[in-house]
């Protein structure tokens, strides 16, 4: 039982020195797999209390009843009717989970919970940058659904459900294609197959502009000051964006990404041709987003799930509900 304590010890001093490296920058963590080793851990030593150590524990809270009996016994043959040990208490105590497993098995449940629930269902998210003003403000908590594309197998992200294709207007969450452990979030502008030209601040998927009409300017709360606001109707719900008619269309500083001769960059802007299996995505920020005119497209395999609900702000509890 001693050798099983020290090994738990070293266990929990490995996810807990795995977590600090992590915050501190040493090292990039990795949370999908993180989870997934608590929850294979933990599920290792709840199967073993359920069917080893608590079934151990029991055999012994009932070796004290029945020694407590037996011991009654003979004293009620001695005549002697007061007690001194408390065989409750004593039942109790032989019962409790140790520290190892109330850390381990006892967490079980709900680390198995949360990693289902995670990578099958809905995954939370908080937006650190403005690419995605004015539809999600920095400090938005957002909500991803992981099943409308396709159910993915947790940290190797291999879909197991074909679920439905990503349409042009959905928000997306994805790996980014350059550095695939971070994940970004911008719309989807072109599917497999469009032709995609942002030229001269314009958007064309397929030869035909996408309406735009001008609204009220939006006011950043955070950089006090206005931006002049477009409504864009691409797919079936339309959205928002931010577009500055004074900066360049010229797109500055375009990587060397795979299939970059699908399209051609002038001083007007870009064209696209989206390969298969690929997306062509576009913050709604356009003068202030990273996105596939910089990097290039994402591939089917690099998508996290489509995002849809903000569940929390804590600088605007306005800001709560969903979105387009």
């Amino acid at each position: 039982m001693q050798a099983v304590q020290i090994f738990t010890s070293l266990v929990l001093a490995a996810f807990i020195g795995y977590i600090g490296a992590w915050y501190t920058g040493a090292i990039e963590g990795n949370f999908a797999l993180l989870l997934f080793l608590a929850t294979v851990v933990t599920g290792c030593y709840w199967l073993a209390e359920r069917f080893y150590f608590l079934p151990r524990r029991q055999r012994v809270a009932q070796a004290i009843v029945e020694a407590a009996a037996q011991r009654r016994a003979e004293l009620d043959r001695m005549g002697i009717a007061k007690v001194d040990l408390d065989v409750n208490e004593a039942q109790q105590q032989a019962l409790v989970q140790p520290w190892w497993l109330d850390w381990t098995a006892g967490l079980f449940p709900v680390i198995a919970a949360v990693f289902l629930l995670r990578s099958f269902l809905f995954e939370p998210f908080k937006i650190p940058s403005g690419s995605m003003i004015p539809t999600l403000l920095v400090g938005d908590l957002i909500l991803v659904n992981k099943f409308t594309y396709g159910i993915r197998l947790p940290v190797i992200n291999k879909k197991i459900t074909a679920g439905n294709p990503p349409q042009r207007g959905d928000v997306m969450v994805f790996r980014y294609p350059p550095q695939p452990h971070m994940d970004y979030i911008k719309r989807v502008v072109g599917v497999p197959g469009d032709e995609v030209a942002y030229l001269n601040k314009r958007l064309t998927v397929n030869g035909q502009e996408v309406p735009t009409t001008a609204v009220p300017d939006f006011f950043d709360a955070s950089a006090m000051r206005y931006f002049k606001q477009f409504e864009e109707k691409l797919g079936d719900q339309p959205h928002r964006l931010l577009n500055n008619p004074e900066a360049p269309a010229f797109i500055q500083g375009a990587s060397d990404f795979a299939y970059r001769d699908q399209c051609r960059y002038s001083i007007e802007g870009v064209v696209c041709k989206v390969p298969e299996g690929h997306y062509f995505m576009m913050g709604d920020n356009r003068d202030n987003s990273l996105d596939s005119r910089y990097w290039g497209f994402v591939p089917d395999a690099n998508i996290v799930g489509r995002a849809f609900f903000v569940w929390m702000n804590f600088g605007d509890l306005k800001r709560i509900g969903s979105f387009h």
